[in-house]
Formats: structure tokens, sequence, C-alpha cells
């Protein structure tokens, strides 16, 4: 996988704009490890906040303000995501990562109206598509961030040791752990034309409540997954067969006028997917995982909570 990102530099200088500077890389980084926009913004927050409390004299200590700043943010993530553990048990339903939009739909802005700094969007590439992130919140705490900072930034080992407080030789079993999971649940690669195709042509059977067309579009063992979070109305555990999937959402369609409802192909995590609409609200954010020419996942996220980036203020 290979890495957008060169490790922080700024190296013996701490003024504002190097500092400032690896903003992108730590909402990056946060994003992947935590799966939640919110969380990531909150977590370069509190990494800044970190810095600037530091005296002058201990900024300048630092050889790698950038190695720093993503230490920090790291450890931060890692203690985040023990105690997401706990907090997703008592999730309502089914927890799905946060979808994001492609740069030219970001629409989650401040509340003056103005424009989203680059600095805080994440970079759309292979490993923020949903199933990947999917497979990332099935590891361990400490194989995620092994994982991602070594696979995904390229950090060397013994600075991922640093962070996650083992060996790098303990580091590198928990990196590789993690890529067995990624290599167990990987299929073989489909074209992004190919995807569009194939989740355009479910959008057009969805939108004519052909059941058929539908049932013919998903594999017979997909598997879809709602996530409204206990705020609005989603399946509380996954639908799986394509027939009772096709069924459930021509019966989401009959319950809410075709007229009323509009279905947008928009990119999802940098692939096809597709958003719902009811009026000016955006009701849900739809991402697909294609094999070949059938869906094998469709995750649904209706959480209005983590659909910010979608929501013109």
């Amino acid at each position: 996988m290979t890495n957008p990102y060169a490790p922080g530099s700024g190296q013996g200088d701490p003024s504002l704009s190097a500092i400032m500077s690896e903003r992108r890389q730590l909402i990056n980084l946060a994003y992947r490890l935590l799966g939640s926009l919110a969380e990531a913004e909150d977590v370069v927050q509190e990494t800044y906040a970190r810095w600037y409390a530091l005296s002058p004299q201990e900024q300048q200590a630092i050889e790698s303000p950038g190695g720093w700043l993503t230490k920090v943010a790291s450890r931060i993530c890692l203690d985040l995501l023990g105690s997401a553990r706990v907090r997703r048990e008592s999730y309502v339903g089914e927890w799905v990562p946060e979808p994001l939009p492609e740069h030219t739909e970001w629409f989650n802005g401040p509340s003056d109206g103005t424009t989203v700094d680059p600095a805080d969007r994440v970079t759309l590439d292979e490993s923020v598509n949903m199933a990947f992130l999917v497979v990332l919140e099935s590891m361990t705490p400490a194989e995620r961030v092994a994982f991602i900072l070594h696979d995904v930034f390229r950090y060397p080992f013994a600075d991922v040791a640093d962070i996650v407080g083992r060996s790098p030789a303990a580091c590198r079993q928990l990196a590789s752990s993690a890529r067995r999971r990624i290599r167990a649940s990987h299929a073989p690669t489909t074209s992004t034309a190919q995807q569009a195709r194939v989740v355009k042509d479910f959008k057009q059977a969805w939108e004519a409540k052909d059941i058929n067309a539908l049932i013919g579009l998903l594999d017979p063992d997909a598997t879809a997954i709602g996530d409204g979070g206990g705020i609005t109305s989603a399946t509380l555990r996954p639908i799986e067969g394509a027939e009772q999937i096709a069924r459930f959402l021509t019966a989401t369609n009959r319950r809410i006028a075709i007229s009323d409802l509009t279905i947008l192909e928009r990119t999802v995590n940098g692939q096809p997917g597709l958003v719902t609409q009811l009026g000016d609200v955006t009701m849900s954010v739809m991402a697909f995982d294609v094999v070949g020419d059938r869906i094998k996942h469709i995750w649904t996220v209706l959480n209005p909570d983590k659909l910010r980036p979608w929501t013109a203020d």
C-alpha cells in the first residue's frame, strides 16, 4: 500500500506554520485509526492542545515536532480504541464507520458558512474504503495502530514500538496478524468503472422496485447493515441473503413516497455509492462492496451524527 503522506518534517522548527502543516497528516491518521471523522477532529484538537501546553523551551527541545505530534495523536487514538470497544457494546444496533464524500461534495464547514480547510479533509485511497475500514474494526487496538502506522503511513517498527509500548518485534507480529485479517477478507479487485455500473443498475432497480433485478445484482450470500445509532430507524441486525435484502429495500420505498425520495450516485470513501435525500435532507449514505458483477455487502449509515460532511449548513 503506497503512502501519500510523508512523515512530518519540520525538524527543529516549532513555528506555527510548521506545526499547523501537520494537521492534514494527523486528520488522515486519526480517521483511519478510529473510523470516525468527529473523533479524529477531537484527537487532533487535543494533540495541539498538548503541544501548546508545553513551554517554549520544551517545544524547542523537540527535534521533530511532526514526529512528536504523530506520536501523541497515535497514543490518544490507541486509548480511544480501547474505550470504543466498550462504548460500541452499548451502541444501539450495528456500528458502521463514518462515511466520507469526495472533496467536491464536502459540505461540512464552520457555522459561518466558510469552506472547509483542505487540511481537514481525508485523502481518499484504498485505505479508507468502507470494506477496509470494517476489517480494521475487527482488529485489536494494538493491531490496528501497528498496521496503520507501518503499512499505510510507512513508519518504521522502532517508531511504532515507541507509540504502542511494545518491542519492535512484537509490533511486527501485530502488523503481520493485521495483514492476515486483511488477506482473509480480501476479494478480487473490481474496477471502479465496473463498480459504478453495478451501483447504477442497483439504483435503477431500487427506484423501479424491481425485486428480481435487485436479487440479480446481489450476491446470494450478500449482507446489508444499517447504522441508525438509535437516533433514526434502522435494522438492529444485519439482513442476510439477496432476496431478503431486495424485499426490505422495496418495502422501504413503499413506506416513503418514491417521488419524494431522491437517490443520488455519489462517491463514498473513494468508491461508487449512493446517497438518499428526502427534500433537502440527507437521509442515508450507502457504501458497497462489489465483487465482480455482484454486490457482496451494503453498509447504510442513517445516524445523522455521522452525516455532517454530507449536509449543507
